[in-house]
């Protein structure tokens, strides 16, 4: 089986040094059709897969796969797919902790495992974080903050938001906080991005109220 950590392809162009993707789409149906082949073709080139599934979703997305032609259970048994569920994983007393998020996906990367599988390919759900406002301001920081980690491991990370369940503004904070983003079927550079630093440093003046401060002075 071939192994590959470089020139992986995802929604019509090859991944490069940068791996942690917002994938936008419009419901479940857009989503698997983009996401499908990248799935496959991670069994084929023997890398792992962590699936972050809502609630109740774990079934219908083993279907899926299926569909796509991929032996699950043997997959499952092996070790190489793990399905998770997104409650669990994001909200953990039902609150969202950005350190214990930190930690978890510490976890997950390649360079902690036991060396089986070259690299990981993480496909998360976010559909949870439409259900609750309190938790937006907080994963908007968290997906900034975890680009540092991922910049250290070769691991492709994509979250998965579907158009219909966040508003603009969260949209577009979203947007900036990842590097790549998959729009329209097509994995582009994100011109949008902000790199931690700066965008940190924005989020903290938004808060306290300093960059209105600054606009009213203007």
């Amino acid at each position: 089986m071939k192994e590959r950590t470089d020139g992986i392809s995802l929604a019509g162009a090859s991944l490069g040094r940068h791996r942690h993707v917002c994938a936008l789409f419009n419901g479940a149906e857009d989503a698997y059709e983009v996401l499908g082949p990248f799935i496959l073709d991670g069994f084929q080139c023997n890398h792992k897969a962590i699936h972050l599934v809502g609630s109740g979703q774990r079934e219908a997305h083993l279907t899926r796969l299926r569909c796509e032609g991929i032996d699950t259970e043997s997959f499952q048994l092996a070790g190489q797919l793990e399905v998770r569920n997104t409650v669990d994983a994001y909200l953990q007393d039902g609150r969202f902790d950005q350190d214990r998020m930190v930690e978890t996906f510490t976890a997950l990367a390649s360079g902690n495992t036991n060396g089986k599988y070259p690299l990981s390919r993480i496909v998360c759900d976010m559909d949870w974080a439409a259900d609750g406002q309190s938790h937006l301001h907080d994963l908007i920081e968290f997906e900034s903050r975890v680009n540092d980690l991922w910049s250290r491991h070769d691991d492709v990370v994509i979250c998965v938001y579907d158009l219909a369940k966040f508003g603009g503004d969260t949209i577009v904070d979203i947007l900036r906080t990842h590097p790549l983003v998959v729009i329209g079927g097509i994995l582009r550079e994100n011109p949008f991005y902000i790199p931690p630093a700066q965008f940190l440093k924005e989020l903290r003046d938004r808060r306290t109220g300093k960059g209105e401060q600054s606009d009213a002075a203007e």
